[in-house]
């Protein structure tokens, strides 16, 4: 201040504030995170930037760092924005690479924020010392270590720039101590172009041209549907795209929300344990249209068979997704809100009812031999497609499904119903068990909207410690365990390809209702059909988290199924 006492220029603040300031410029509102040493002056400068007249963040206390960084790809998968996670350094680093994995795999916009020891201690294996640099940067978009105060501003606008912007993805940031308590001069930076990293390419004319003339010639099209749709914000455009040139579409696992359940052009779900149809039809299509999807083995099963009858349109933000798994005959590498249009206006339209028809008895035939025993069986234990298809039912339309890993995953989203665009979160390139229950946290703040979450025995004691964050939030996650005493997966597996022997896959489970009663989270269990809707509906009514333990058969299995390896239209409608 000069002698009048007012204002004469920027004022000096330490960096630890200068990171507050720094986050309210991109537009934070949310922050998961767990204290700790090295990052102990962020942590006090948030106190007053979670109270009082400074307040501009919630801050959710986790109690592990890889649910921080869970919780962050939940609340991004959710609210369309970039999820942003607090920890401190060597273990509560580490602990976050998981995570990070995870969001690179699918392309979730966070940021994770480490402490890190004093510059001048780098390289000394001071206490809590671990390169997160070095360990980050093979499994994130960028990983930069902000070494002075200075360098905040720019750094954490470029942070958020990278992860949301083209094909989004994880920024770690490792932020030595010396940087939290130096004082700057704080001006906020707004980084939107970076020479070197081109986020939205330039879309092709002659590309787009190509891939419309193909589409227009086509008899037999076939449209794949990933999460670049939603990731986009083109569900709009993928809409038109398909029902002017009549093209059936299936989604990926990520994608299923990108198109509603009951759009008459959705043909089912992909992969190896999707729906049998459209899994079949690849390898008859004559034109295939994959958009924002990477072609991972689990739609394509062996790629030395994979639709080679096709011609193969690759819309795709991202370069080096083309021809890396699937040679592709036109590449259209733009975002997809801008090429679905330009391709769209180029199209004559077209019916293609004969082609879609033929989807119908292969349809018919999953419907009969596997969906109806699945979600409406006779007698027996309880069966975990009748439980997600009870869910569905008495769920709002805009329900937010979060899925762990395993039997659980692939029985919720295949039987689950989408009708609002960023309905599904669930761990998909990574696989990551313990995935549901943080995610479904984060999910909880992104939007008001009910959050189911269903999880596996296995899964849902990997993140059990989460109970108590869900306790202190009141968040108001309705968890669904799916109880086999089993890790279900693994021991279909076992059965199937390892002469049934289950090694190490029964479980000895705890009392979940006494664990339940710990937390102070509504709990009830359901062994008998005859209870299940009764149950679910006073479930989805309670005001607050809620465990539903459903006693499931042991030996439950997932059907229909691709087995590892084979071809895409090997897929088994039984296991006889």
């Amino acid at each position: 201040m000069d002698q009048t006492g007012l204002n004469s220029g920027p004022q000096a603040i330490t960096g630890s504030e200068a990171l507050m300031l720094a986050l309210k410029a991109e537009g934070v509102e949310t922050i998961f995170g767990y204290p700790g040493g090295s990052i102990m002056p962020v942590y006090d400068a948030l106190y007053d930037y979670t109270r009082g007249p400074k307040k501009a963040f919630d801050h959710i206390l986790v109690r592990h760092e890889q649910a921080a960084t869970h919780a962050a790809e939940g609340y991004a998968r959710v609210s369309g924005r970039v999820g942003v996670a607090i920890v401190t350094s060597g273990p509560g680093a580490t602990n976050t690479l998981t995570g990070v994995a995870d969001a690179m795999l699918d392309s979730t916009p966070i940021v994770v924020i480490a402490g890190q020891v004093p510059i001048g201690a780098l390289g000394t294996d001071a206490f809590q010392e671990v390169d997160l640099v070095g360990v980050a940067q093979p499994i994130s978009k960028w990983s930069y270590q902000i070494r002075h105060a200075e360098d905040i501003a720019w750094a954490v606008s470029r942070a958020f720039y990278i992860a949301r912007s083209g094909r989004p993805g994880p920024v770690v940031l490792d932020f030595p101590k010396n940087a939290q308590v130096e004082t700057v001069e704080f001006k906020a930076e707004h980084v939107d172009f970076i020479r070197s990293y081109v986020a939205y390419p330039k879309l092709s004319d002659e590309a787009v041209q190509q891939a419309a003339e193909l589409i227009n010639n086509a008899k037999r099209p076939l449209a794949l549907v990933g999460q670049g749709v939603e990731l986009a914000g083109a569900q709009e455009e993928l809409k038109t795209f398909l029902e002017k040139a009549d093209i059936p579409a299936g989604r990926t696992m990520l994608g299923l929300s990108a198109l509603p359940s009951n759009h008459p052009l959705n043909v089912g779900m992909l992969g190896m344990h999707g729906n049998y149809a459209v899994n079949l039809k690849e390898q008859e299509c004559d034109v295939l249209i994959a958009i924002g999807m990477r072609f991972s083995d689990r739609v394509t099963g062996n790629t030395k068979t994979y639709a080679k009858q096709a011609k193969v349109i690759h819309l795709d933000i991202d370069k080096s997704e083309i021809d890396k798994n699937v040679k592709t005959d036109v590449a259209v590498v733009a975002d997809c809100k801008e090429s679905l249009p330009a391709i769209t206006a180029l199209l004559q339209p077209a019916s293609h009812k004969e082609w879609r028809e033929s989807f119908k008895p292969l349809d018919e035939q999953e419907r009969q031999q596997v969906i109806e025993p699945a979600i409406h069986p006779q007698d027996g234990p309880l069966l975990m497609g009748e439980v997600v298809n009870a869910v569905a039912e008495l769920s709002p339309d805009d329900t937010v499904l979060v899925t762990d890993v395993g039997q659980n995953q692939l029985f919720s989203t295949r039987y689950f119903k989408y009708h609002h665009q960023r309905s599904i979160c669930t761990s998909g390139g990574l696989g990551t068990m313990g995935y549901g229950m943080p995610a479904a946290i984060g999910a909880t703040f992104a939007a008001q909207r009910t959050v189911v979450c269903f999880m596996g025995d296995g899964g849902f004691q990997m993140n059990i410690q989460e109970l108590g964050t869900i306790m202190e939030q009141q968040a108001k996650v309705k968890m669904i365990l799916l109880n086999n005493n089993y890790l279900g997966n693994v021991r279909q597996w076992q059965d199937m390809f390892w002469q049934r022997r289950k090694s190490f896959t029964k479980m000895l489970n705890p009392c979940y209702e006494l664990i339940a009663q710990g937390y102070g989270i509504g709990y009830e269990a359901v062994t008998d059909r005859k209870d299940l809707h009764a149950a679910v509906g006073r479930m989805l009514a309670t005001d607050g988290p809620f465990i539903l333990e459903c006693a499931i058969k042991e030996d439950d299995d997932v059907l229909p199924m691709t087995p590892p390896g084979k071809n895409v239209d090997d897929m088994m409608l039984s296991l006889s």
